[in-house]
């Protein structure tokens, strides 16, 4: 298989191939045993886990990078494929007997570590698929799990391939610099430029357009993606997860989502949001009171709008803290900030990067790298770069899990293999890529993902890297974004990229001194992002759009009327259901574990070495509560948290 010059008969063909392939290891599995053991029953699963995760990667990850619209649409098809055929696995009765006669043997009763807990997984993974329900009812739920899985794709689909912009004048791009004018596409029929909703076009605009009438413009177009289309599907998709909810005797589809979770229940995460509302709205007030003094300087207006509060952060940061973010930027071009990031990483967790130049990539952008062990040479894992924005590819920035770590049957190990994808600026003929100080938060954020995957040494598949309880899995992202915080950090990358002088010292302390500007009212906003995720999973009957402008209580701006973000929220039907609030909850994990890192050198390789041994490699092998206990060496709080925002609170 060739990235390069796959189609779209060799993505259908390759899938069916592999699912023929996982049908047979299937067969063999659930055929009548004279005894039943780990090895011909549930070790069979994980090698299933294994060739699906194999057929995503050549065939399903090509709907969200590949330049071609035809393959992507294949490669889309080929991820329901392959997602249908697990829930039509999990289903099946003859594996959840094939399972629970092993459950009952003595070898299961004796199950230590990684191995017990697959199989206390996979008893409630064959619970949750209703095989202790009637027939009729099991047979419904599947229905309804099958038609999520479609509904989640195209929710995604609509959202990468849906192209909108604004036109304006270069006298209408006032605010913003001639490098970033100059790169924009002109429109041919009226000579004006084209900003589109792409993040590269929508971030720098809305931070220093002067324009505030095409601020709302833009956002106003981000804010209405695919609307129609993906209120139908959100509002179907909701209601088909309550239904499946009350199948299994659970008032929600939160409930029942939760039990998967750290959480565990709705309740718990209502708790951990009333502990951090109180505080982070009476500093909210504070910061939206000194954007409305800017606002009513400005307009005569005093009530802050979304398209109000990023650019006037914007000016708080130049004129209280002169900090320009395009000028910051020229200290952080991207092949700098790479190398810098590769050397901390190596430095704290005892591991090398190696470039390889010789490889098959879906585009001329994608690098490849290897992580090698330091101490011995030895290869640890590989991982794709794709950083640059192209039609049709996924919008965001994620890491996608390609290959997972695992024992395999001839007792070698595979090692893991994962892609970050993200939409960073490109670099011109006058300049490389320059990022902005958020944008190389946002890259230490998804190498943090990285890092989880690949240095995750599980023996199964089932747990290897990132495949952690949903609400955990941003820790170890969260806690990278504190290092480009830290002055020793930055001076050691942070250097122009036309006269190689690195950062003004007065510079970073300028940037790390705004760090937490407006961070009431960023938090608030994620915490509006985490109430809508529950109240949309919080029951029948659900009205979305009321529950949509119900928002703006938490965030303390109104809805920009006429617009539906949940349309374009693509986490609602990305794994994330009932499970936002994880952003933040992460977060304070995230905050708790650095604060180890502060009390004992930030920089420190005992502690990154700790961190790794105790945390990354361990995968989903062990609770998250204990592995945060094991590396805290007490239990977790949101005091770091607290402390990080400028905000006394307890426990």
């Amino acid at each position: 298989m060739s990235y390069s010059t796959i189609t779209a008969a060799q993505i259908e063909q390759g899938t069916e191939a592999a699912i023929e392939q996982a049908k047979a290891v299937l067969d063999e599995l659930v055929a009548p045993k004279e005894e039943r053991t780990f090895d011909n029953t549930l070790r069979p699963l994980d090698r299933i886990s294994d060739i699906l995760s194999h057929s995503n990667t050549d065939y399903a990850f090509m709907g969200s990078v590949h330049p071609n619209k035809e393959v992507r649409d294949a490669g889309n098809a080929a991820q329901e494929r392959n997602s249908q055929f697990g829930v039509e696995m999990i289903f099946r009765p003859d594996l959840n007997e094939a399972v629970q006669e092993y459950a009952a043997t003595d070898e299961a009763a004796s199950l230590t570590g990684e191995e017990a807990r697959f199989l206390d997984f996979t008893l409630r993974d064959l619970r949750r698929a209703g095989h202790d329900l009637d027939p009729e009812v099991r047979a419904s739920v599947k229905e309804k799990t099958e038609r999520l899985i479609t509904l989640g794709i195209q929710f995604q689909q609509n959202i990468d391939e849906w192209d909108d912009e604004i036109l304006v004048t270069r006298e209408e791009l006032e605010g913003l610099p001639d490098s970033f004018i100059d790169a924009l596409d002109i429109d041919e029929e009226t000579g004006k430029h084209k900003v589109t909703i792409a993040y590269p076009h929508l971030i720098p605009f809305v931070e220093n357009a002067t324009s505030r009438k095409h601020r709302e413009e833009l956002r106003y177009k981000f804010n209405t993606v695919a609307a129609e289309e993906n209120g139908a599907i959100l509002a179907e998709a909701a209601a088909l997860r309550q239904e499946i909810a009350e199948a299994f005797g659970h008032p929600t589809w939160s409930h029942h989502r939760l039990e998967e979770r750290m959480a565990k229940t709705p309740d718990r995460v209502r708790e951990f949001y009333a502990g951090l509302r109180g505080p982070l709205t009476e500093k909210a007030k504070q910061e939206l009171a000194a954007i409305s003094e800017l606002l009513e300087a400005d307009t005569g207006e005093r009530q802050v709008q979304t398209w109000d509060s990023a650019f006037y952060d914007t000016q708080q940061r130049k004129t209280e803290y002169g900090v320009d973010n395009f000028e910051v930027a020229k200290y952080f071009p991207l092949g700098q900030v790479l190398d810098g990031m590769f050397e901390l990483t190596s430095e704290m967790f005892g591991i090398e990067f190696s470039e390889i130049e010789e490889f098959d990539a879906w585009h001329e952008d994608v690098q490849l790298f290897a992580i090698l062990e330091a101490e011995t040479g030895e290869e640890l894992s590989r991982f794709y770069l794709d950083l640059f924005p192209r039609e049709g590819k996924y919008g965001h920035a994620a890491e996608f899990p390609l290959i997972p770590s695992r024992r395999l049957e001839d007792g070698t190990y595979q090692n893991p293999t994962c892609a970050m994808v993200a939409n960073f600026t490109k670099p011109t003929d006058d300049a490389p890529s320059l990022l902005q100080h958020g944008e190389v938060e946002t890259l230490f954020h998804e190498f943090g993902h990285v890092l989880h995957q690949n240095l995750g040494r599980t023996e199964l598949a089932r747990f290897s890297g990132t495949n952690v309880e949903r609400d955990f899995v941003e820790a170890p992202s969260q806690i990278m974004q504190h290092w480009i915080w830290r002055t020793d950090v930055l001076k050691r990358f942070a250097k122009h990229y036309e006269t190689g002088e690195a950062i003004p010292d007065e510079l970073v302390d300028q940037l790390v001194a705004a760090r937490n500007l407006n961070t009431a009212i960023f938090q608030l906003r994620q915490m509006q992002y985490g109430w809508w995720d529950q109240e949309i999973h919080g029951g029948p009957d659900r009205d979305l759009h009321q529950i949509h402008e119900e928002g703006s209580q938490i965030s303390m701006m109104p809805t920009h009327e006429g617009t539906f973000g949940l349309a374009s929220f693509g986490h609602l039907m990305g794994g994330y259901d009932s499970s936002y609030y994880g952003y933040m909850w992460s977060e304070v994990f995230g905050d708790d574990m650095f604060s180890k890192f502060e009390d004992e050198g930030v920089t420190n390789p005992a502690v990154g070495m700790a961190y790794r041994h105790t945390v990354l490699e361990r995968g989903g092998t062990v609770d998250p509560d204990e592995m945060l206990r094991d590396f805290l060496g007490r239990k977790p709080n949101n005091e770091a948290f607290l402390r990080k925002l400028g905000i006394s609170g307890t426990e």
